[in-house]
This record gives structure tokens, sequence and C-alpha cells, in this order.
């Protein structure tokens, strides 16, 4: 099974892709999400054939902290797939469905083990600063996210927050123009494992580039992060996950190659332990 980020991971907005060469040597991209009538985000025409094809041998699963409905923007090559997990696990879909019985796991563990998002959505809107404050939201009434300008961003603020937040078992994580603040319960790994566990799945193989993605790498057999974001920033490693040199689009499209050449392995029996052989971070 591979279960992968999508933000930055597989797909890049424009102006995530990250392009280090002349524009006559700019690979061709193909727009697999548009909202509001323009085109958001992309991959690689050969990361989609190779995407494609993977989905024929292996169970790909997405994994994002996307709402099912900016999730159901995007439009992967290849068939649909039948699992998907959206809200950074707090929904995990069966055939496009929320799942009910995943649901009311994830309702438990939130109710038992964090402080409630009320509260920490008060905190956001008492201590952000209009001066660089763009939109303040709740997703799926499980976590909330600023959409900030960066470039403003005092780093002290984020620090802050994120000892408050700790402190009530929420976990912060900012991605490009977005913090995201999250109950530590609601994890892409635990909705993964509970899709690997239906499937029988033998190895799970995982992406990801940020911080809600450290999870979902250490559940996995093997990983593989980007060299660009939150934990390439960090240099987060874990011996069985793979620090890419890519980075952009270009490490979206090294990631499925390196996904298909695992689940080859699998196939032939040459794995051992998936991990084995590979370049520690």
């Amino acid at each position: 099974m591979v279960a992968s980020d999508l933000d930055r991971t597989l797909i890049y907005s424009a102006a995530a892709l990250d392009l280090e060469v002349p524009d006559a040597q700019a690979p061709r991209l193909l727009c697999v999400e548009v909202y509001q009538g323009k085109p958001l985000s992309y991959l690689t025409e050969t990361a989609a054939g190779l995407l494609a094809e993977l989905a024929t041998v292996a169970d790909f699963v997405p994994a994002t902290t996307r709402t099912r409905e900016q999730f159901g923007r995007i439009h992967l090559p290849g068939p649909p797939p039948r699992y998907a997990v959206c809200a950074n696990g707090g929904h995990l879909l069966v055939d496009g469905r929320t799942d009910p019985d995943w649901q009311r796991t994830v309702s438990r563990a939130l109710g038992a083990a964090s402080a409630g998002l009320a509260e920490v959505r008060a905190h956001l809107v008492a201590t952000a600063d209009p001066a660089w404050l763009l939109k303040e939201r709740v997703a799926e009434d499980l976590f909330a996210y600023l959409v900030v300008e960066r470039s403003l961003l005092p780093l002290e603020w984020v620090q802050e927050l994120t000892d408050w937040a700790d402190q009530r078992g929420w976990g912060v994580s900012l991605q490009g123009r977005k913090l995201y603040v999250v109950p530590r319960p609601l994890t892409k790994s635990a909705a993964v494992a509970e899709v690997a566990r239906r499937t029988d799945a033998p190895r799970v193989f995982s992406a990801g580039d940020a911080l809600l993605d450290a999870d979902l790498l250490l559940a996995a057999d093997q990983g593989w992060r980007p060299g660009h974001g939150e934990l390439a920033a960090a240099q987060w490693s874990a011996p069985h996950v793979s620090a890419l040199a890519q980075r952009g689009v270009a490490a979206g499209e090294e990631i499925v190659r390196q996904f298909r050449k695992a689940v080859d392995a699998v196939g032939t029996g040459a794995a051992g332990r998936v991990g084995d052989g590979v370049a520690d971070a």
C-alpha cells in the first residue's frame, strides 16, 4: 500500500513548483486541480504517468490535511482511489464516502486527549495580528488554520503558539501560507493503519513534507521526504526515511518513481525488510 501526502509532496501550486531549469527545459505539467475557474495544482506529466501505473499495482491512498471538499477538487491520474484520508485523519473515505465507524473512533479519541476546538480557535483569534492574518478557518469542525502573509509572520508568535498548543494536546504546522493547529490524536498514520488492516497490506510506503506527515512516515515500512518543507528545514530524519535532494515538482516526480520501485521490489520478493539498503535521511 502507498499512502502519500498530496500538497507539496505529490502536487504543487504554481508558486511551489520550484523549477530550477531554464524555461525551455521545464517539464510538461498536468493540472490536477481547478479552483474558482483557475488552474491551481500540478504534477509533471511523467509523474502523472507513473502514478497511473502505480495505482494498477498497489493500493494508492491519498493522505491529506485537506477537507473533503478541498480534496474533491483534485483529479489525479489513474483510477479513483478506493480509500482516501482527509482532514489529517479525521475522515476516512471509502469509495468517496465518509466511513461512519472511523468518524466515531476519531470522536472518542479527540474527546479523551485534547482541549476543545473552541478554546483553540478563541486563542488564535485573540492573538493573531491583522497585519499578517489573511483568513481564519475551521476545517471539518476538527481543527483550525490561518492563512497568513508569510513574510510578515513573526516566528516568535509561532513558537509561543506552539508552546501554548502543546500544553493542551495540540500541534502546530506552518506550511506555505497556512498555519495549522491540529489536535495530536488526529493523525494520518492512524487512518492509514486502519486502511492497511482492512486491505491486509503486506508493506506500507509513504511520503510527506510537513511536520503533520512525520507520524505517517514513522509508521511506514519505508518513506521519502522531499528536499523542501518543514521536515527538510528541521533536518528531520528516521532510519527508514530517505531525504531526497530534489525540490518542488521534481521531488514529486521522484517520489512516485521511488514508490513504484519499492512496490515492484515487494512483488518480486526482493525487498526483505522494505527499508534495507535505503540511505538514511
